[in-house]
């Protein structure tokens, strides 16, 4: 046993690291007129994050989605300006003293930023009010993200002007994603995968969530994932029952089930993965009673996956319901009533460069292919101790869903057998 747990550690150690995924620059500047195509009737403004919206070191600098989405840069402080026959950057000047601390930034005046950022049009951003307002003489409007701190900028700027929302327009070209986009979040996938086959051997009777988490983490860092899509949720025991459970400080006891809702964002795109497994490497039967209730679910909601399919109960073929009445037509409660009730959340959200991919906007709108989405039912008995989530990142193709992370094991035999390594 200390040999081939020797093997594992040092197969884990020469793992191939992935190499970084890009955006070609093409598909940014592709996405940008769509985007102006879409709203031809304003001038598009969108910021960049400027790093001070968080407290100074205690995270990395992670740039606004939608503005990444289409411009692909990640430095801080940047300006997006997009109109009928124009698009510019605006760039924050270089400070010296600065890239002391953070290392070189690229300003608007270096010969070499139309190249690194793919934009022809460059300006400091100081020239920002009067670039947007040389465009205003021939607009009528300025299109920016409702409710972001943009729009309360853009409305104290300019009192007298419409301040429409853009959001809809960017959000329906995200939630379709492009080839490249597919393997960019197959990546973070596979990253995911081989964290939580890192996090079940780490897993044994009296041994800390935390440490089980620190495994997870630790591989798909090491195979060059920027950070954890969310933070994890690695809940033995009672814990499984609280949905957003994230401290990670309990100890694990025989008998306990494991939930580990966890996954890895690489390249900017996130995954999301879940498995509940058994901490001493075999379920008792009523828990494998309940699994195989929740699995038997997911898979009704997988072959629910489908072109014109809705998430949520929108239509007689909704991914949700198959999930719902799955589960509340199998098994008891110890009253003996339907499981239904224990169900607490839908079964599935999109899925990108959020982990949550357009929040509750497009809920209700039909799968398209290109779409990739969760599919995660549970169900959550207190007082039972127990807590069960299955769930798997799926791609929305002409013919179904595909389940890219379909190489994690989940059937009951195929868990055990993985544990028993």
């Amino acid at each position: 046993m200390l040999v081939l747990r020797f093997l594992v550690a040092a197969a884990v150690l020469v793992a191939p690291v992935l190499a970084a995924g890009t955006i070609p620059k093409e598909e940014y500047r592709a996405r940008r007129d769509a985007l102006r195509k879409a709203l031809p009737d304003g001038v598009t403004v969108l910021f960049g994050r400027t790093g001070k919206e968080v407290a100074p070191f205690r995270t990395t600098f992670l740039q606004e989605p939608n503005f990444f989405y289409l411009t692909g840069w990640r430095e801080p402080g940047a300006i997006l300006i997009l109109a009928a026959q124009e698009e510019t950057l605006l760039l924050p000047a270089r400070d010296p003293k600065a890239e002391v601390y953070t290392g070189r930034r690229v300003g608007p005046g270096d010969p070499d930023a139309a190249e690194i950022t793919g934009f022809a049009s460059l300006l400091p951003v100081e020239h920002f009010e009067t670039r947007l307002s040389k465009l205003l003489e021939s607009q009528r409007k300025v299109y920016t993200l409702a409710g972001s701190p943009a729009e309360e900028r853009l409305r104290a700027m300019l009192p007298l002007r419409e301040i429409a929302d853009a959001g809809e327009a960017i959000w329906k070209r995200r939630l379709k994603k492009s080839p490249r986009e597919v393997e960019l979040i197959q990546q973070s996938v596979d990253a995911s995968i081989e964290g939580h086959l890192a996090a079940w051997k780490r897993i044994a009777t009296g041994s800390y969530e935390y440490q089980a988490a620190a495994a997870m983490v630790g591989a798909w860092l090491g195979l060059g994932c920027e950070r954890s899509a969310y933070p994890p949720i690695v809940a033995s025991g009672p814990n499984a029952t609280i949905l957003h459970y994230d401290a990670n400080t309990r100890r694990m006891d025989s008998g306990d089930l494991l939930l580990i809702d966890a996954a890895a964002e690489c390249s900017g795109y996130a995954a999301d993965i879940t498995r509940t497994v058994p901490v001493n490497g075999r379920f008792t039967p009523r828990q494998r009673e309940l699994y195989e209730i929740v699995l038997g679910a997911q898979k009704a909601a997988i072959a629910a996956v489908k072109p014109g399919a809705t998430l949520d109960k929108v239509t007689s073929n909704s991914v949700n319901d198959a999930a719902y009445d799955y589960i509340n037509s199998h098994g008891k409660d110890r009253q003996g009533q339907p499981l239904g009730k224990y169900v607490l959340h839908t079964t599935s959200h999109h899925v990108g460069l959020d982990v949550h991919d357009g929040g509750k906007l497009f809920r209700h709108g039909p799968l398209e292919p290109g779409m990739v989405i969760t599919v995660e039912p549970g169900i959550y008995l207190p007082d039972e101790g127990i807590g069960i989530r299955i769930e798997d990142t799926v791609l929305v193709t002409e013919s179904g869903g595909k389940v890219l992370s379909s190489a994690l094991p989940k059937e009951v035999d195929d868990i055990e057998r993985t544990l028993a390594k």
